[in-house]
């Protein structure tokens, strides 16, 4: 792969409960577990951050797919519910259900364009066999 670009953060503290930072300053807040793993909650976490980073990725693949094509993506939505869940083996995994919502589009189309974005979004490539994504239209 060439980098086309890097995004470098920073984690001091105590992971769940501490602080992440980027060096130009655009991310730079407390972390806090949120209370359903015991943590204090009331601030993001990391599950939050990687759903944000995923919907908004999926949304950008998705539109881009769409280009070129007569659907009409006014209006698009992507959700992405991303949960942490104990493994067998005593560790943690994730697992994401990414729900898209494309008003203006028939439903053939709409799956079509829904499993191109998957084959290009570059999350859903970094996933792809380590945890379980689901897809849906909403």
């Amino acid at each position: 792969m060439k980098p086309l670009y890097t995004a470098s953060a920073l984690a001091t503290g105590d992971g769940r409960n501490g602080h992440v930072s980027t060096q130009d300053g655009l991310v730079d807040f407390d972390v806090r577990m949120p209370p359903e793993l015991g943590g204090p909650g009331g601030a993001p976490n990391p599950e939050l951050l990687f759903a944000a980073g995923y919907a908004a990725c999926f949304h950008s693949a998705l539109r881009s797919v769409a280009r070129g094509t007569n659907a009409d993506v006014t209006d698009s939505e992507v959700v992405a519910d991303v949960s942490i869940g104990s493994l067998d083996n005593g560790g943690f995994g994730l697992a994401v259900a990414l729900e898209v919502n494309l008003p203006n589009v028939e439903p053939t189309l709409a799956q079509e364009l829904l499993e191109k974005a998957h084959q290009v979004c570059p999350y859903s490539n970094a996933t792809r066999g380590n945890i379980e994504v689901t897809l849906s239209l909403a």
